[in-house]
């Protein structure tokens, strides 16, 4: 039995395929599938039933497999001791960050970091929460920006810093005469909000306190999965959208003067750094932690006087209470 007969068989467990996992572990098909076949004759069990497609694992398979990926963490820790022992910081990271803040944040962060960490090759990709939170899972993300809380038991949430949500909206509208806007005030049937999939549309109406969607009053039913989109359409048209307050970075004059803040308490997105409940890489994570929290506001890292906004649903919520 070797690591990498190891290796493979958690390549097609994730991938449920044995072409994809050969190509993603850079050998050829036959190879990979030798590998299987002599580690499955050693152990004397079939760890894949191959009659069915998508593969999948039999059921002592699976308990193989599940105690295959803990064998290649704990390997990997090696690697991780030598490089903490010689003070280095180097290595593959591969970030998952949610479309709502990736445009926002990133360009903060990157540049400094890859010049301070010229050994990290950084991978991103842009993803909604579920499907950051199922790479977390099959171990195909290191770790995750998110809002949260997640309500997920598997996986480890590092709160960075609290972002305000704020009100933009079309001078039209009343709420541009307001000052300061309370929850109360807001109207769901008037809101351009994400399309469905987008944790901040949760979010948005959880600020609303109102389950209905935007597709049951206009005529109008516009998906999106852009905060510029959003604020287009203000510009554009009549209402109002909610955004997080690091989208505000880049907007004229003009525009700001269509931002409104909520009375306090006001509203938040909490955003957390997320992992595995058993992850690797500490000391690389914890580079990428640091640099983030070195370019966020020093006001934004206090939860004080603020209220955290769910990602669930509120509906969801109240049914599981």
């Amino acid at each position: 039995m070797t690591t990498v007969q190891l290796e493979y068989i958690v390549a097609v467990d994730t991938y449920r395929s044995f072409v994809v996992a050969a190509e993603k572990c850079f050998v050829t098909q036959p190879t990979l599938s030798m590998q299987i076949q002599k580690l499955e004759d050693e152990l004397g069990i079939k760890i894949f039933d191959r009659s069915k497609l998508p593969v999948v694992p039999t059921e002592i398979g699976i308990s193989v497999i599940a105690q295959s990926r803990v064998i290649l963490k704990e390997s990997s820790r090696i690697k991780e001791i030598i490089a903490g022992h010689k003070k280095e910081i180097q290595g593959n990271l591969k970030v998952g960050i949610i479309p709502t803040l990736a445009p926002y944040l990133l360009p903060r962060i990157l540049t400094g970091f890859m010049k301070k960490y010229p050994k990290v090759k950084l991978e991103i990709w842009e993803y909604p929460t579920e499907q950051i939170m199922q790479q977390l899972k099959l171990e195909l993300l290191d770790c995750g920006l998110l809002a949260t809380p997640l309500h997920n038991p598997n996986l480890e949430e590092q709160p960075l810093f609290y972002e305000s949500f704020v009100v933009y909206t079309a001078k039209s509208n009343e709420l541009f005469s307001k000052k300061f806007i309370k929850p109360e005030d807001l109207d769901v049937k008037e809101v351009w909000l994400l399309n469905e999939g987008h944790c901040m549309r949760n979010q948005v109406l959880n600020i609303c306190r109102d389950k209905f969607t935007m597709g049951e009053y206009k005529n109008l039913e516009y998906n999106t999965g852009s905060v510029e989109t959003l604020k287009r359409m203000v510009d554009l048209n009549e209402g109002y959208t909610i955004l997080p307050e690091l989208s505000l970075q880049d907007l004229s004059t003009r525009q700001m003067n269509m931002v409104r803040y909520f009375k306090t308490p006001e509203p938040v997105r909490e955003i957390s750094l997320v992992t595995h409940r058993f992850f690797i890489k500490q000391a690389l994570i914890g580079a990428f932690k640091k640099e983030i929290l070195s370019q966020v506001p020093e006001k934004m890292k206090v939860q004080k006087q603020r209220r955290v906004v769910d990602i669930v649903p509120e509906k969801v919520l109240k049914a599981e209470s």
